[in-house]
């Protein structure tokens, strides 16, 4: 099968930073799903391990953790799914990763595709909508509501890179499932229209001080922020303007140590949210991933959530990816790069 993949770590500017090759198809066996893979989407993460961990044994690393595809084959412990089912997922990050035509991924880590988008908009959404939930109903335990309730809560929510991956949907689930005011931060002008026309319903510019811009909004204290870039820049600020017992959900990892113990006088609570801990570690609820996976996927049909593709880079190989590695690296993509097809 085709695929991408490399040896060593190297800029992404080197010609064998990404390689195409090929590889044997691998056999579903246990609680594998084989997926053809359709679509997928580049996140940080892959460039983050493509620079820093090495393949083992001189053998093809294959990196990529979002994609949509059709299962082809299972493994005999299969339950949930069968050939011929559609699905998105992000997979594991202990083993190979969608950058190949097939892929072994855990049912229990798989949700239906949205019916409702193409291959390329839905591999735009499953690593980004996993963290997004985690983070706003395990860590952050801002209050689930009836879908269409639209009853105003007095939780306030502040969304650090609003316009990112991660961003583009959380703020769409907040403003769908909860009654949360969200505030996101943007800093340029394509940046805040995205940010805005995503729900939210205020947006700040997070190059400039944060909270006389949010204390002129006239809405209270923040209670809730999900500080999806730079929380080292930003947590003085942010134990200033949360209200006493609020929380911080975090993605990003800080150059320099946060000092945890400034919260203290407000009984403010700190949480990191790593998508790939379930996996990782086999949890005993692997499956709440395939659960809100599907969950969306029908928020989607609905109508209440977008995809958040942001560009298609076309076909799935080397040098469209390095191309996808080079435009994250350098910070200013507005949504999620997508590829499709080999």
């Amino acid at each position: 099968m085709k695929a991408v993949g490399y040896i060593k770590n190297l800029p992404i500017a080197d010609d064998r930073s990404l390689l195409d090759i090929e590889l044997d198809q691998p056999v579903a066996t246990g609680q594998d799903l084989l997926v053809k893979v359709k679509a997928i989407a580049v996140n940080p993460v892959d460039y983050k391990i493509r620079q820093n961990v090495p393949s083992e044994d001189e053998k093809y690393k294959v990196i990529g953790w979002d994609a949509v595809g059709e299962v082809v084959a299972t493994g005999e412990a299969v339950t949930q799914f069968k050939a011929g089912d559609v699905v998105y997922y992000a997979g594991d990050l202990n083993r190979q990763g969608s950058n190949a035509e097939y892929q072994l991924v855990d049912e229990r880590l798989v949700g239906y595709k949205p019916k409702s988008l193409s291959d390329a908009e839905a591999a735009a959404l499953p690593l980004t909508t996993i963290t997004a939930w985690e983070m706003l109903f395990e860590h952050l335990e801002l209050k689930k509501q009836s879908i269409g309730a639209n009853t105003k809560s007095k939780e306030v929510i502040l969304v650090i890179g609003a316009a990112g991956g991660v961003g583009s949907i959380l703020v769409q689930l907040a403003k769908t499932l909860t009654g949360a005011t969200v505030i996101g931060t943007a800093s340029r002008e394509s940046s805040q229209a995205w940010v805005k026309e995503l729900g939210a319903d205020y947006v700040v510019d997070h190059t400039q001080p944060l909270p006389p811009q949010i204390e002129a909004l006239g809405i209270g204290q923040v209670s809730h922020i999900a500080s999806l870039n730079s929380t080292d820049t930003y947590f003085e600020t942010y134990v200033e303007l949360l209200k006493p017992f609020g929380r911080i959900a975090m993605i990003d990892d800080p150059v320099t140590p946060l000092d945890v113990m400034k919260m203290k006088p407000k009984s403010l609570s700190l949480h990191i949210e790593f998508m790939y801990a379930r996996s990782m570690f086999q949890a005993d609820d692997m499956i709440e991933q395939s659960r809100l996976l599907s969950a969306v996927a029908d928020l989607v049909d609905q109508g209440y959530i977008k995809t958040t593709l942001g560009k298609n880079l076309g076909r799935i190989n080397a040098a469209n990816l390095k191309a996808a590695h080079a435009s994250l690296e350098d910070g200013r993509s507005i949504g999620k790069i997508v590829l499709e097809g080999f």
